[in-house]
């Protein structure tokens, strides 16, 4: 996952996770305001979500932003 969409799925989980509490669930879509902003980068945000790691649809905020932060 390139650098720049790893710090906005980070932003997005700290937000989530300051709003709702750490059992707060998201899935990748919460990554982008429109789904269809940038396929490129959904697709990307997609494959290492569904492909590389097989997460559910929806997963804790806290696990993902531990995963992309430790480089995985």
């Amino acid at each position: 996952m390139r650098s720049d969409l790893r710090r906005k799925a980070i932003s997005v989980c700290d937000a989530k996770i300051a709003k709702k509490g750490e059992a707060v669930g998201l899935s990748f879509y919460a990554f982008f305001a429109n789904r269809n902003e940038d396929p490129e980068r959904l697709m990307e945000a997609a494959e290492w979500w569904i492909k590389t790691h097989q997460l559910d649809h929806f997963e804790k905020a806290v696990k993902i932003r531990a995963m992309i932060a430790a480089g995985q």
